[in-house]
């Protein structure tokens, strides 16, 4: 388990991470979203003991990353953004030479060179010079240098760097099975990946902790509070009183009509569509359809990290109401 208290890291009068403070639980494919600036790399190395923080504490498996780096370092695999490798060296005594810094015991070596080298399917290019393979090749042997060891807590900045649709299903199915053993914590750019890998995705915002919950929970709680879709069997005049009559409505745009029928979308805060249901019947004007739009992680990921910090907080608001109202404990 990885524990992150009220870290702060600061370039001159620049907070590059503000207070931030999260939980890892072993086990879970940890997501860790963000946009350029906010903060990822930077806090990923300081996890990792790469860089020194100017305040807070990260605890790795209990060991402080500060007191105790060398007993903390031993739980972990990095896979830096760029990852750090020798272009003269071939695959095979690049991944020995790592073996050998991270103290694997040498009757080990080969059976565990064997197994990252089957994993990231580099078998076939064990042989040849680092600087003569693709960009997504050398991104596998940094993967492979981050798996070697077998540590309990891998951490991936941007895997997929450079891989083709094919290897990006094959790193993704990779990430899955290494989460069987170990805690997996990736940061991508790539919002569909952290959808389909990720058990539980944190967004920060210029160094801040914004949200953290799984990807369902994310888009059903800003659908919650978020769009519905309605189309009334009446002139857009009479349909729009009724909407904003409504206790919880916050605004509603015409989309389209009809000779008999005007469809709208509708911004709420809560769930009302049992009393816009009331509310239409009572003025006897039929509902054609009613139904929630449901936010997609990329729709509540550019909400929470909107430039415009108004719009932000205004999306950040909305998720902490329908928290509370679901009773989520952070």
């Amino acid at each position: 388990m990885i524990e992150v208290r009220d870290l702060v890291k600061r370039y001159g009068d620049r907070n590059a991470v503000d207070h931030l403070s999260f939980t890892v639980e072993d086990g879970q494919i940890f997501g860790f979203l963000g946009p350029n600036g906010a903060g990822k790399t930077t806090t990923m190395n300081i996890m990792t003991g790469y860089l020194a923080a100017t305040g807070g504490q990260v605890l790795v498996e209990g060991h402080d990353i500060l007191e105790e780096p060398e007993a903390a370092k031993a739980c972990i695999g990095y896979l830096p953004e760029l990852p750090p490798l020798y272009p003269d060296m071939t695959v095979e005594e690049y991944l020995a030479f790592c073996a050998e810094l991270k103290r694997i015991p040498r009757q080990e070596q080969e059976e565990q060179l064997d197994q990252v080298l089957a994993l990231t399917h580099l078998e076939e290019m064990s042989a040849r010079l680092i600087r003569n393979l693709s960009k997504g090749y050398r991104q596998r042997v940094g993967l492979a240098q981050a798996i070697l060891g077998f540590p309990k807590i891998i951490i991936l900045d941007e895997p997929t760097v450079g891989l083709d649709p094919k290897q990006v299903v094959e790193i993704r199915e990779l990430i899955r099975h290494l989460s069987r053993g170990h805690t997996v914590i990736i940061s991508s750019h790539i919002l569909s990946e952290i959808r389909a890998v990720c058990d539980r995705v944190l967004i920060i915002r210029k160094g801040r902790f914004v949200v953290c919950d799984t990807p369902d929970e994310l888009e059903e709680r800003l659908s919650a509070g978020g769009s519905l879709e309605l189309t009334a069997k009446a002139a857009p005049e009479q349909a729009e009183p009724l909407l904003r009559s409504v206790q919880g409505v916050v605004s509603c745009t015409l989309l389209g009509q009809t000779a008999d029928s005007a469809r709208f979308s509708v911004r709420t805060e809560g769930d009302v569509r049992e009393a816009l249901f009331f509310a239409f019947a009572e003025a006897r004007c039929p509902l054609v359809e009613l139904r929630p739009r449901m936010a997609s992680l990329e729709e509540v990921f550019l909400d929470l990290t909107d430039d415009d910090d108004e719009v932000a907080a205004q999306a950040a608001a909305l998720f902490q109401r329908t928290e509370e109202k679901a009773g989520v404990r952070k």
